[in-house]
């Protein structure tokens, strides 16, 4: 085994990745990091969804609900309602499943509306506006079900490569210094190469946190596995809850079912709520508690009667076990929600950084195989800029390993808890392994 597992073969395995697998991660990675900054981008290419000047207080959500219905008689089916995280923004309204792109894995109907004067401004499909085009590419390749699966699996080979290519950093203590020198004077393909193996070592943190939370949103059934938490995925609830009342002629309007539901939660912040669908629906209104981390999909989350104006059933992220609580993280932690927005700077950095690597790591192939040829670089005119970028650089790592050490401080709590989870799930499968193997000897 010991001969198999050598230098040669790691560096094989990180060539071929990056051959078979690299252009994809640089897709990914682009995309990923365009995405961090998915609601500044929208707001700036589409300048009549932001209010410039706010004044006055919110219209009730029932009026702001019925210009909606207005402008969309024909949608029936439940409306979700979420409300704008800053004074400049606007009530969307989603629409899950519209007729015209029914057969899309994901595609709702996006109305925005002025919160103060309870005016449509504008409805747009998911999928068919910039960011969410590239969110799309991002989460599933433009490929529904088929690229969520891929980007998964890319996901974990990219853990792999990073991996794989720390192994292959390590020069051994003697020749450590060396593994940090760009040499600027030595040529094009020594400079890429250096820049290779620094930017992939200072990048590998976040990127192995990315890789990680990624692959978990695309399988979250593992991420249920593992920390024993079943609808903890992004955007469910885990409950099907109907009403029971009678229906009779005055049912509970939103604005009334939202005064109830903050009733357990006075100093929560209302970020959601789900209209009821037939006799039997039921309002479903999303919370953010203070300290809660999930900021646009957080799991406070209360089910209100329509009928009665009773409250069906309460879900307290304070009331978690520690598995659901990790649970809770993943999301955040992956678009950088969870982060300042220098963790999310960091974030996007990460990013682009696979674009690097994979152009850096391409080259000194090709001159490898013969298709480039080296050339000097004539750095004189480029000096003042490449010293202040490598200063920029010294700062961003500095930054970089202080958030993770936050990080790390607040999550230490869940890691013996999942360590813990982890070696439960491998006891159990032991026993189930040696049970089958005991129920074939007896027969």
């Amino acid at each position: 085994m010991h001969r198999i597992l050598t230098r040669q073969t790691w560096l094989k395995v990180h060539l071929y990745l990056a051959l078979t697998a690299g252009f994809f991660f640089a897709l990914m990675g682009l995309t990923g990091s365009i995405s961090v900054y998915r609601e500044e981008i929208d707001a700036l290419l589409n300048p009549l969804l932001v209010i410039e000047q706010p004044q006055g207080q919110y219209q009730s959500l029932d009026r702001i609900m019925a210009a909606v219905r207005q402008a969309h008689p024909d949608r029936y089916g439940a409306w979700t309602l979420e409300m704008p995280r800053s004074p400049h923004g606007m009530v969307t309204a989603w629409y899950d499943k519209p007729r015209e792109t029914y057969f899309e894995l994901y595609a709702p109907l996006m109305v925005s509306v002025n919160p103060y004067t309870a005016e449509v401004v504008g409805s747009r499909f998911w999928g068919q506006t910039v960011t969410t085009w590239l969110l799309d590419l991002h989460t599933q390749l433009r490929l529904d079900r088929f690229g969520w699966n891929a980007v998964g699996l890319l996901g974990l080979l990219l853990m792999v490569s990073i991996g794989t290519g720390l192994y292959l950093w390590w020069p051994g203590r003697r020749q450590l210094r060396q593994a940090f020198t760009i040499r600027l004077n030595a040529g094009m393909i020594r400079l890429a190469f250096d820049l290779h193996r620094f930017i992939g070592l200072i990048s590998a943190a976040p990127l192995l946190v990315l890789a990680t939370t990624g692959c978990l949103l695309s399988y979250p059934a593992v991420l249920e596995s593992l920390a024993g938490a079943s609808g903890m995925a992004h955007g469910e609830t885990g409950r099907d809850i109907i009403s029971t009342a009678v229906p009779n002629n005055h049912p509970t309007g939103l604005a009334a079912a939202t005064f109830m539901a903050q009733g357990p939660f006075p100093r929560a912040e209302l970020r959601r709520i789900t209209t009821p669908v037939g006799d039997n629906g039921i309002y479903r209104v999303n919370l953010r508690q203070p300290g809660e981390i999930n900021q646009r999909h957080p799991y406070t989350t209360v089910w209100v009667d329509r009928w009665s104006g009773q409250i069906k059933e309460v879900r307290n992220p304070s009331e978690f076990s520690a598995g659901e609580t990790l649970a809770t993280w993943i999301w955040p932690l992956h678009t950088g929600e969870a982060l300042t927005g220098t963790g999310r700077f960091i974030w996007f950095l990460a990013g682009q950084s696979v674009f690097v690597l994979y152009v850096s790591g391409l080259l000194h192939w090709l001159y490898r195989h013969g298709k480039i040829r080296d050339r000097k670089v004539d750095l004189a005119a480029l000096r003042p800029f490449l010293y202040q970028q490598v200063q920029n650089s010294h700062r961003i790592g500095l930054t970089l390993f202080r958030h993770l050490a936050l990080l790390a401080q607040k999550a230490k709590s869940f890691l013996a808890t999942g360590f813990a989870l982890l070696l439960q799930q491998l006891n159990r499968l032991r026993v189930a392994i040696m049970a089958n193997r005991q129920k074939r000897i007896g027969h």
